[in-house]
């Protein structure tokens, strides 16, 4: 459903005042003094004026939000923490269509309009993630737009029944083909990768695949990833999340890398995290890659921090990479706002005449301040209507 609004006194990117007109969930005009009798308006205060955050990488199925503390239990490695994950899952009742709506609520509030969420796969919970998260789709369907990587955490060819899933949830609408680790995973690099791009040209989807593996073992992965889409003309169409790899020490290994990811035209997702390494944002968007960035899993059987709030997360891109300088900070807002858009290939996203009204208020001198304050979303607007309001979402969570 699409909304009609005026916002008068606002600031886009931090520039001169306007007034922006909003016509059947469309940006109609951009200016000073702008008349609509009859429309609703809302007063901007002088706010500054971005785009819909762009939740590019999360894991809706998965959080903890709202249910009793859980001890975090699960041994060091990543294997550990799958294993722990998919055997709790019931036991402690994460529902998925229950949880996932939590977390989509909270992110309406912090001011995402758009979500790429990986969902689990497997052959214990079957398809329970992907029609829960389906579920949660289609009761926020007018408040958030949800976009679904069918994801095989668990592993596919070690599991036989995996792909066969995927395939079936593909055809229920997820538009996304995932994978993961293709070497430590299945330890087959080349049946995983084969695989995840066999389904991809089948279902005519993009690809987004966790690559958590280490050093050289990583880009050798990385390398498979770079060769398929090549050969199948998918630029464009790949997306590699965490890349850890591309943190290694090497640098001019690295370089090389980073220029062939650009050749190729695949992009990044990094979460900019703590405690891994992670890529070096500053020389891939100079080496021309596209970098998206989201909140990955929040308050759930991996790590208990987390909160859906992808101006925060900007924060978090912009010290990691050492974003220091103003542009530079415009910069990690950009990757969770216009690189996630381009990632999810979103069309009409954007603060200009003609674009969708996805956009957010927030209180500040400009942009820099804005993610260095991470202030309360003064005001959310999905498509002409307004879906949060100081810090709170307009619609209630299970």
């Amino acid at each position: 459903m699409s909304h009609d609004l005026l916002l008068r006194d606002v600031r886009p990117m931090g520039g001169a005042a306007v007034d922006l007109l909003i016509r059947g969930g469309r940006i109609a005009e951009i200016g000073a003094g702008i008349e609509a009798p009859g429309t609703p308006v809302e007063d901007g205060r002088g706010a500054v004026l971005i785009p819909g955050l762009v939740e590019a990488h999360t894991h809706l199925d998965k959080n903890l939000l709202g249910l009793p503390w859980q001890p975090n239990s699960a041994g060091p490695t990543i294997q550990d923490m799958i294993d722990n994950e998919r055997k709790l899952k019931r036991e402690i009742d994460m529902a998925p269509g229950r949880q996932s709506a939590r977390q989509v609520v909270l992110s309406i509030a912090n001011g995402s309009t758009h979500i790429r969420s990986h969902v689990d796969v497997d052959t214990k919970h079957g398809l329970w993630g992907i029609e829960g998260v389906m579920a949660t789709r289609e009761r926020y369907r007018d408040w958030i737009d949800i976009e679904l990587v069918v994801f095989p955490q668990s592993g596919m060819l070690k599991r036989p029944g995996t792909v066969e899933l995927m395939e079936e949830a593909l055809r229920l609408g997820a538009e996304v083909v995932g994978g993961i680790d293709p070497c430590t995973m299945d330890k087959d690099p080349k049946g995983h990768v084969d695989t995840v791009f066999g389904l991809a040209q089948s279902f005519g989807r993009p690809v987004d695949i966790h690559l958590h593996e280490p050093n050289e073992l990583g880009l050798f992965s990385m390398g498979l990833i770079l060769d398929r889409t090549r050969a199948l003309g998918m630029a464009g169409k790949v997306t590699i999340s965490h890349a850890f790899c591309l943190g290694m020490s090497d640098w001019l290994v690295v370089g090389k890398m980073l220029d062939d990811l650009a050749a190729a035209g695949i992009a990044l997702m990094t979460t900019a995290p703590s405690g891994w390494p992670a890529p070096p944002v500053k020389r891939a968007h100079a080496a021309g890659i596209t970098i998206c960035s989201g909140s990955d899993g929040i308050r759930d059987l991996w790590h208990p921090y987390g909160n859906a709030d992808m101006l925060d997360r900007a924060r978090h891109v912009g010290q990691r990479n050492g974003l220091d300088k103003d542009h530079e900070v415009e910069l990690a807002l950009a990757i969770c706002t216009d690189g996630g858009a381009k990632v999810m290939a979103l069309p009409n996203y954007g603060l200009e005449v003609g674009n969708d009204a996805d956009l957010v208020l927030v209180q500040a001198r400009n942009v820099p301040e804005a993610v260095v304050l991470c202030p309360p979303r003064q005001l959310v607007v999905k498509r002409g209507k307004v879906v949060a309001r100081d810090g709170h979402a307009l619609c209630e969570a299970p």
